[in-house]
C-alpha cells in the first residue's frame, strides 16, 4: 500500500530519523511535503534541520514549509535539554540543497487538503499539533481529505516525560492537541506507553555505528547525545526512539498493538497541563474514537527503520 503523506514535525533527533525512514521508503510513502513547527527547538532551527536531512538523503525536491512559531495559547516550551541547541545532538548535517517554500505551513495545509480528493492524504505529526490545529480552525472542511492522522504524542500508564503527567508534544500545545484529537479525523495516537518500549540500546547503537551508510552513521551521532542525557537525567539505558514509530506504523502496522479509546486533553495551566486521559469509547460525550497504540515489537521495528533508512 502506498501512502500519500505530509509530515509535520519539529526536528529534533527522533523527528530526523522519522524523516530518513520515510524518505527511504519511497516505494510505499509518497512524501508530498514537510511542515515544521516550533517544538523541540525553535521553528527556524527545525526548518534548517529538515532541509539538512533532505540534503543528506539527496531529496531536495521535497518541499519544506515553515509553520507556527508558538503554541495557540500557552507560552512556548522547548526540549533543547534533550536534543541539544541544534536539535541534532552530536551530528552535523550537510548544507541545504534546497530552500524553504515561501508559503506558511498552515497555508500549505489548507491548500493541500483543500485541493485533494476525499480521504486521500495521510498526515503524520511528530511534534506539537499547532500547524494542523490552526489549519482546522481556519477551514474545518479540509478534514474531508484526510485519510488518516498518525501522531506521536500522549501518555497514560507511562506517565509523562516533561512533567509527571504529560508527554512533551501534548504539553507544548495542549489546546492544539485537543482541537486535532476531537476533530473527528481517523486518528492513531502513539504515546509513551508504546514508544518507551522502543529504545536505542547499546547493541542497536553498535549496529548504527558499524554501518557503512551516511543515514545510519548520522543517526548514531544524533542518538549518542540523547543516550547520554537519558543516562544522566533518567538513569535509563538507551534513548527512546519516539517519532520513528509513526512511520513504522504506516509501513508495518502489524508490529503494533492497539485498542480503541476516547481521549481528553487537560488544557489547564496547572500541574496536569497536557495530560491525556484515556476513556472507554462512549464514556465521555462528544469524544471521538481514537486508535491508541499500547505496544510494539521493538526488535522487528528497529530492523525495519534501519533497513528503510539504508535504502537512501
Amino acid at each position: 500500500m502506498t501512502h500519500r503523506v505530509i509530515l509535520d514535525c519539529d526536528p529534533g533527533v527522533d523527528d530526523c530519523i522519522a524523516l530518513l525512514v520515510a524518505l527511504g521508503a519511497s516505494d510505499r510513502i509518497e512524501l508530498q511535503s514537510i511542515c515544521v513547527v516550533a517544538g523541540n527547538v525553535p521553528v527556524d532551527v527545525c526548518a534548517r534541520n529538515a532541509l539538512g536531512i533532505l540534503a543528506l538523503a539527496g531529496r531536495g525536491h521535497v518541499p519544506v514549509y515553515s509553520g507556527c512559531e508558538r503554541p495557540l495559547r500557552v507560552e512556548p516550551s522547548f526540549a533543547e535539554h534533550i536534543h541539544g541547541r541544534s536539535g541534532l545532538g552530536d551530528a552535523t548535517l550537510p548544507a541545504a540543497i534546497s530552500t524553504l517554500e515561501p508559503a506558511n505551513a498552515v497555508d500549505h495545509l489548507c491548500s493541500a487538503f483543500g485541493a485533494a480528493e476525499p480521504q486521500s492524504i495521510t498526515l503524520v505529526i511528530t511534534g506539537p499539533m499547532t500547524n494542523f490545529a490552526t489549519a482546522l480552525q481556519r477551514d474545518p472542511s479540509i478534514k474531508a481529505a484526510v485519510r488518516d492522522v498518525v501522531i506521536m504524542g500522549g501518555a497514560s500508564e507511562a506517565g509523562g516525560n516533561i512533567t509527571p503527567f504529560a508527554e512533551f508534544n501534548i504539553y507544548a500545545d495542549p489546546d492544539a492537541a485537543k482541537t486535532v484529537l476531537e476533530s473527528g479525523c481517523r486518528t492513531t495516537l502513539i504515546g509513551l506507553d508504546a514508544t518507551l518500549q522502543f529504545r536505542c540500546t547499546p547493541s542497536r547503537m553498535q549496529r548504527l555505528t558499524q554501518a557503512d551508510h551516511a543515514a545510519s552513521l548520522t543517526s548514531a551521532d544524533m542518538i549518542a547525545h540523547v543516550n547520554r542525557v537519558y543516562g544522566e537525567v533518567y538513569g535509563a539505558e538507551g534513548a527512546a526512539l519516539h517519532d520513528p514509530c509513526t512511520v513504522g506504523y504506516l509501513l508495518a502496522p502489524e508490529l503494533f498493538d492497539t485498542r480503541e479509546v476516547a481521549i481528553d486533553v487537560d488544557c489547564s495551566t496547572g500541574d496536569t497541563r497536557g495530560q491525556t486521559r484515556i476513556h472507554a469509547p462512549g464514556e465521555v460525550d462528544g469524544l471521538p474514537v481514537i486508535n491508541w497504540v499500547t505496544g510494539v515489537r521493538d526488535t522487528a521495528l528497529f530492523d525495519l527503520i534501519v533497513t528503510e533508512m539504508e535504502r537512501l
